[in-house]
């Protein structure tokens, strides 16, 4: 190659990067919990409502009659008074939850003892193993 050749390439590769342009990449969220901007909320819950397929569970029942709620109410308040009673008498049987010691109710495992915070009732599902802990203050 002769000089003239390699400076003309030169010249046009200089002439060539003088003419590029370029610019800074950016990106801005659209969505306001990412930190977009705020008015696009309305816009996203509502393309995301009219895709979604599932429906509310009452959607898919039918409207009940004053008879059926009626029934229902009595029914639940009937199966809540049995459950307060059964409670009351499994209460009863052990004596006074203030006293401390470990009692058993079926899979229940519940532990009464006082501690500077107040009661502590600690209560145990044998079963699966999870345990709450109920502090009652002084």
């Amino acid at each position: 190659m002769s000089q003239k050749t390699i400076f003309l390439v030169i010249v046009l590769c200089l002439f060539m990067s003088a003419t590029a342009m370029s610019q800074q990449f950016s990106y801005k969220p659209i969505n306001p919990a990412f930190g977009g901007d705020t008015f696009n909320y309305n816009w996203l819950l509502s393309s995301a409502t009219s895709q979604n397929k599932l429906q509310p569970a009452g959607a898919l029942t039918e409207e009940q009659s004053e008879l059926d709620r009626f029934g229902q109410n009595l029914n639940n308040q009937i199966l809540a008074q049995i459950a307060r009673s059964l409670t009351q008498a499994q209460i009863e049987s052990i004596g006074d939850l203030t006293e401390p010691g470990t009692f058993t109710f079926g899979d229940l495992l519940v532990e009464v003892f006082e501690n500077g915070e107040g009661l502590v009732i600690n209560i145990l599902d044998t079963t699966t193993g999870e345990e709450t802990q109920v502090i009652v203050p002084n």
